[in-house]
């Protein structure tokens, strides 16, 4: 199994050790941790893996290996910033968000989209800037409406 861990490169501090017991819970169950292979969310989740004596796997978005964080054993060079999503997606059996902002939000939709198992820990939604949460249906379109007039107004001062 590959498993891709998935969340923000400066991974809020309560997050951390969140990130790193899914990394160390995949190593213990044997499966290889993929992940963007940076800092943050990427670099907690790895040294977890590590420490359990996993394997990972770091998907870099930039043209250099030495890029990665120490924990990342075989480090993937693309050299395509933010589009490595989709490789990191692809690579992965299933998701695990923790944390995140919009690239994490992108892995998630990929991950919908492919019908890959996509599991959020809880909390995460919060962590994803620009959201609007709704507490129900009715919310979610009296919201979406709120918003639609409100934006409407800004572009139209006569409004």
């Amino acid at each position: 199994m590959q498993i891709g861990v998935i969340g923000s490169e400066v991974c809020p501090e309560k997050f951390r050790d969140v990130a790193e017991e899914v990394g160390r819970r995949i190593a213990e169950n044997g499966a290889i941790l993929i992940c963007g292979g940076l800092g943050g969310v990427m670099e907690s989740a790895a040294r977890g893996a590590k420490k359990a004596g996993g394997t990972t796997i770091g998907i870099l978005p930039g043209f250099d290996r030495y890029e990665a964080n120490k924990y990342i054993d075989i480090a993937i060079v693309t050299g395509m910033s933010h589009a490595r999503n989709v490789i990191v997606v692809r690579s992965s059996d299933a998701l695990i968000a923790v944390a995140g902002s919009y690239g994490t939000l992108s892995e998630i939709a990929l991950g919908l989209k492919m019908k890959k198992p996509v599991i959020v820990v809880k909390g995460c939604p919060w962590e994803i800037k620009g959201v609007i949460v709704a507490e129900d249906a009715e919310d979610a379109v009296k919201l979406a409406i709120e918003n639609i007039k409100s934006s409407q107004q800004r572009l139209d001062p006569s409004a």
